[in-house]
């Protein structure tokens, strides 16, 4: 239960600072008040919406929730605070905690209903409802979920892939003729690693040869002296041996240079030239001769591929098959699970439906192909009517009663309710159902409901008026006289009249 709210610099609100009870709090006011405001500024303090305020705090007590991560205890008082500079900042029980984990954290104890959204009776979200039941009644529809959701998983994957198979098979000789290009492209040049570096070389070498020929000639001179230089050397009686191993040092260098430049003899500039441009090409496209490589092994395989596409699609046709069989199988045990399940919802859904003059709802299961949430579609009846051709008020009070339904068997007992604007447009008929439905949630559920008409009002344990003075807005809690006051100002306008009092004072005794 929520038994305060404050927030700071909210939009048109300066401060607000209230304590809340038990049972049905209502919100009235003036249009343009702020109601809708504070409202949606509330739910923003369980990530369920986004926050406008500086700082907001909530405190709860009996809650009932336990949670081991933020050790929270069954029945603890919990406080959420969020602080908003440059970025919102959440806080539960001064522990910080994530938008996504503070609204995974909420929806166990909070339900926002808004009569403006008609997506409840969509048949995926019903059939998600039908699912969370399950899952809390059997163990054995957890398994049977998870194995359902990894085999679709699988069988989408293989579907896609014996589509493409398919759809290579239109243009498969086109593939493998271009595939056989990009091949044969590459096996006419027939690169190797390091061969274009290795051509580089050999091209400085050959662009060298002729200055290095004619140096070495006129270097070889020097050896002509060999033997002057050893008989001045024996006459000085020096050791020439350190001449002698250098001459020869040198001799063995320019000899062998001398063979490697015989060796580039044989070797055709052209030609390197040539072979040196066609790797180069091949390098531009790929990055590198190994990039090359790679791409042409990779083409290779992709060859072999749609030589044996025949094969890869018969086995993924039966995998296909085998996999359609297995989840068929396994939706329809869902499917008996969803409709044991349905006649709980249906039975809720109906003792609600005695308080607004309604009865004989009715879900129909309608077997539909099978996609991701089985081969179930959910619809509705209403008297054995269809939802397309009840009147609009049957509708509202219909979605009402599996609104409220389906929050008790969401949140359990104890949990809180927010419902916007649950009585906008309705007739007096329509209201006072309402009302008594909301009466009888409120003993179970605390309720926070922004209301237009005064049977909901009326009925409220605590009635807060919105009012908006000079572009600022503020809420307060009234008292009996001030209740009535408001009650009569919703019945006669701004100008309240004594028989508007006297008929709200009558409303409040009832």
């Amino acid at each position: 239960m929520i038994t305060r709210v404050y927030l700071k610099n909210c939009l048109s609100f300066d401060e607000v600072d209230l304590e809340f009870k038990s049972g049905l709090n209502i919100f009235t006011g003036p249009s343009g008040a702020g109601k809708s405001i504070l409202m949606q500024e509330i739910l923003s303090l369980f990530a369920l919406t986004e926050v406008k305020a500086d700082i907001g705090e909530v405190n709860l007590n009996n809650s009932k929730i336990c949670d081991e991560v933020y050790d929270i205890s069954f029945e603890e008082d919990i406080v959420i605070k969020s602080i908003k500079k440059d970025k919102t900042r959440y806080f539960l029980n001064n522990q910080t905690i994530s938008k996504k984990n503070l609204y995974d954290f909420s929806t166990k104890l909070i339900k926002h209903l808004n009569l403006r959204d008609t997506s409840e009776f969509d048949s995926v979200k019903l059939v998600g409802f039908l699912d969370r039941l399950c899952s809390e009644k059997n163990s054995n529809f957890i398994q049977i979920k998870n194995s359902f959701d990894s085999l679709y998983k699988d069988f989408i994957q293989t579907k896609k892939e014996l589509d493409k198979i398919i759809e290579d098979e239109t243009k498969l000789e086109d593939l493998k003729e271009f595939v056989k290009f990009e091949i044969d492209k590459i096996e006419q040049i027939n690169p190797k690693v390091d061969e274009y570096e290795e051509l580089n070389e050999i091209k400085k070498r050959l662009a060298k040869k002729e200055k290095i020929e004619v140096a070495i000639n006129k270097a070889s001179g020097i050896l002509e002296f060999n033997q002057s230089v050893n008989n001045v050397l024996e006459l000085m009686e020096l050791d020439s041996s350190f001449f002698d191993e250098t001459m020869n040092e040198l001799n063995n260098i320019f000899e062998k240079f001398n063979d490697s430049l015989i060796e580039l003899d044989d070797i055709n500039i052209e030609n390197v030239l040539d072979r040196i441009e066609k790797l180069s090409s091949l390098q531009k496209r790929f990055g590198s001769i190994k990039e090359c490589l790679e791409y042409k092994e990779q083409k290779i395989k992709e060859l072999e591929s749609y030589e044996n596409i025949s094969f890869q699609k018969e086995n993924l046709e039966k995998k296909y098959e085998n996999l359609h069989k297995e989840i068929k199988e396994l939706s329809q045990k869902i499917s008996i699970f969803r409709k044991e399940n349905s006649e709980i919802l249906e039975e809720k859904i109906n003792q609600y439906l005695e308080f607004l003059y309604l009865s004989n709802a009715k879900i129909i299961f309608e077997e539909k192909n099978l996609d991701s949430t089985g081969i179930d579609e959910i619809k509705f009846q209403l008297n054995h009517v269809a939802l397309e051709t009840i009147s609009s008020g049957e509708y509202n009070r219909l979605r009402l009663a599996l609104l409220t339904s389906m929050s008790e068997l969401d949140i359990g007992e104890n949990g809180i309710l927010f419902l916007d604007e649950i009585d906008a447009n309705l007739s007096g008929k329509e209201s006072e159902a309402i009302a008594k439905v909301l009466v009888k949630l409120s003993s179970s559920y605390q309720i926070f409901a922004i209301s237009h008409q005064t049977q909901l009002t009326s009925s409220a344990n605590q009635h807060f008026l919105v009012d908006k003075q000079n572009g600022k807005s503020s809420v307060k809690l009234l008292n009996k006289e001030e209740k009535i006051n408001e009650i009569a100002r919703m019945i006669s306008g701004e100008k309240v009249t004594s028989e508007a009092l006297e008929f709200a004072k009558n409303l409040l005794n009832n």
